[in-house]
């Protein structure tokens, strides 16, 4: 897989600008408001929020590649909210094991926050940690541990990570949905599956989300300033704690015996944001 841009060479915020851009041209829409990234299992929830009125091929747009994950559409898509506002939703995630660039990894998120977005909703498939957990479940993120090394940060840029996980955002998700649960994410750089022990350590030092992306992505919209509601769905339990073998077809199983609850229940949160 490749992609024409080398982004050690670019600026960050001009290739976000130029591809912002071209989606505004692209899809007739010159500002979104809220911006969602669907990871594995969150698919169907782009259908229920309202009428898309453009889809676009994200390798259109500078910058982004072909989603390597099944799962992943590949697409760009602008939907208006029955309440007027305009969501963009990412269809294209680059992962960090792709390509082991944090920055090619945020662009996603730069490009929606120059879009016009000021909110970002971000969803994963991911494995829990806390026995009580059931593949299927949704939860929400209420902070992250990252331990991929990298940041989409470059020099002195300082930016305060508390209450990354927006506390409003998550409230209103539980006026949609009290039975929501909350956990920390922790985002590993894959693309293998965690260990047991790397399981056990990320629950001694807090833990009870494992995945493979999120973190460099929020860290990303924080930076530009925007405000994030994080939600994994639990499609297996984690190494150790699940006692059979882990594989993506098990990811995907799950996230497709969850659509039909978890689809209306984050259709329904966008439509409060």
């Amino acid at each position: 897989m490749t992609s024409p841009y080398d982004f050690a060479d670019v600026d960050p915020t001009a290739l976000a600008a130029e591809a912002a851009a071209q989606i505004a041209a692209a899809t007739g829409v010159p500002h979104h408001d809220i911006a969602l990234t669907l990871g594995s299992g969150w698919g169907k929830a782009a259908e229920l929020l309202g009428e898309v009125t453009a889809t676009i091929p994200a390798t259109d747009i500078a910058g982004f590649s072909k989603p390597a994950l099944a799962g992943h559409v590949g697409t760009l898509r602008s939907i208006a909210l029955p309440n007027g506002k305009r969501v963009l939703v990412i269809g294209a995630r680059t992962h960090f094991y792709e390509y082991r660039d944090a920055r090619r990894v945020a662009h996603s998120v730069r490009t929606a926050a120059a879009t016009g977005a000021t909110t970002f909703v971000v969803t994963n498939g991911a494995g829990g940690i806390r026995e009580s957990w059931t593949p299927g479940q949704p939860v929400l993120i209420s902070d992250h541990i990252n331990l991929t090394g990298a940041t989409p940060l470059t020099g002195a840029t300082f930016i305060d990570l508390t209450d990354l996980y927006s506390s409003r955002l998550r409230a209103i998700a539980r006026e949609i949905d009290p039975s929501l649960d909350e956990g920390v994410y922790v985002q590993f750089p894959g693309p293998q599956y965690e260990t047991p022990a790397e399981v056990q350590y990320a629950k001694a030092i807090g833990g009870h989300i494992v995945g493979m992306s999120t973190a460099l992505e929020a860290i990303a919209a924080r930076e530009a300033g925007m405000e994030i509601l994080g939600l994994s769905l639990i499609t297996n339990l984690a190494a150790g704690i699940q006692k059979t073998p882990l594989s993506h077809a098990e990811v995907i199983e799950a996230g497709q015996l969850a659509e039909a609850r978890i689809a209306p229940m984050l259709a329904s949160i966008v439509s409060r944001l």
